[in-house]
């Protein structure tokens, strides 16, 4: 997830707050909802109900208010995600990074790589569609979702309709894994809360999806999952100076030198956690700072479904939504394999 600029207006209030305004209504209705018990029963917490709440708005009414709220949205989608993950690094200690280990890093590695290099082979050789979709769709699917797509646009070249195509693609099947691996979960009662926090992290795309699935399943597997997420995400800046170098090499690409920014906000994330696995602060302020988290990454959520659009995908056409049906299937099966491997060979 690259250091992304929500927006060049210079700072103003009254800019931000119709969005921020709107992300926290999402975000206190929801938290309200999860609380009722025909909800909670169902498995649907604040954060999964926020996301939905927000695409079901983002593709109904929000369109008609966007122009007021577009500048405060943005902000809760990028900046007040990257926050909300630094400070939930006050829920994580050293052991637990620790736990995540070497195996983890492999893992993240080998999930990465086949993820990127298989979309690439099966959009571009079976499918037949453009590169510059494909290597979009592949950087989000291995790496961190819509953020990675952003990030990789100025070194692909691609035009904006289809980083959108991308972006939609990987944020619709991402947000289908909010709901759908809690259920996996169930369905594995052998499995260890450690071990599919691991493979959440590894698979799924979107950090505020990883968040919100691990939220879903108890605070052992949504903290494994976002330390193993957080090993992805730092992930991306080797990956686009790669991806970059082979893309220079290429004669039919016209690619230039970018620079490359570092997601300071994965490692900001660890240097909280190593900060609060030495317990200097009392225990009520990391409470506050706890609940602060929640409320970020919640308006991050519902943020990130008010600009999640399905017209987007609808003008794409079927093979977009088939190359990102086919990675999510891989991620799944795929990822799920490599994470059994790994963890018995290292066990």
């Amino acid at each position: 997830m690259a250091e992304l600029s929500v927006n060049k207006t210079p700072f103003h209030l009254h800019h931000w707050l119709p969005g921020l305004l709107l992300t926290v209504a999402i975000a206190g209705t929801t938290a309200w909802l999860s609380n009722q018990s025909w909800l909670a029963g169902a498995g649907f917490g604040a954060l999964t109900l926020a996301i939905i709440l927000g695409i079901v708005l983002g593709n109904t009414l929000y369109p008609q208010m966007a122009g007021a709220c577009d500048s405060g949205v943005m902000l809760a989608k990028q900046r007040l995600l990257r926050l909300g993950i630094i400070l939930y690094g006050f829920r994580i200690t050293v052991q637990q990074i620790a736990d995540v280990g070497l195996s983890g890093v492999l893992i993240d590695v080998m999930v990465l790589s086949s993820t990127f290099l298989l979309t690439c082979f099966i959009g571009i050789r079976l499918l037949k569609m453009d590169r510059e979709t494909v290597w979009l769709i592949g950087a989000g699917s291995s790496i961190c979702g819509a953020a990675a797509v952003l990030a990789s646009e100025p070194i692909v070249k691609a035009a904006p309709s289809k980083v959108a195509v991308a972006v939609a693609t990987v944020v619709l099947f991402g947000t289908v894994g909010i709901v759908l691996y809690p259920m996996l979960w169930s369905l594995l009662p052998t499995v260890s809360a450690e071990h599919f926090g691991i493979f959440t992290g590894s698979t799924l795309h979107e950090v505020a999806q990883v968040v919100a699935a691990g939220h879903a399943m108890g605070a052992e597997a949504e903290n494994t999952a976002v330390i193993a997420k957080m090993l992805r995400v730092m992930m991306l800046a080797p990956f686009l100076l790669m991806l970059g170098s082979w893309l220079k090499r290429q004669p039919s690409h016209n690619a230039q030198q970018q620079a490359i920014s570092f997601p300071w906000f994965a490692l900001l994330f660890i240097v909280v956690a190593l900060f609060n696995s030495l317990h200097l602060l009392p225990a009520n302020i990391v409470g506050t700072l706890n609940q602060l988290a929640n409320l970020l990454l919640a308006m991050a959520m519902a943020a990130l479904g008010l600009t999640t659009r399905f017209s987007a995908l609808k003008q794409a056409g079927c093979k977009p939504l088939l190359l990102g049906l086919v990675m999510f299937g891989w991620l799944i099966l795929g990822g799920g394999a490599l994470n059994v491997l790994v963890q018995h060979f290292m066990a």
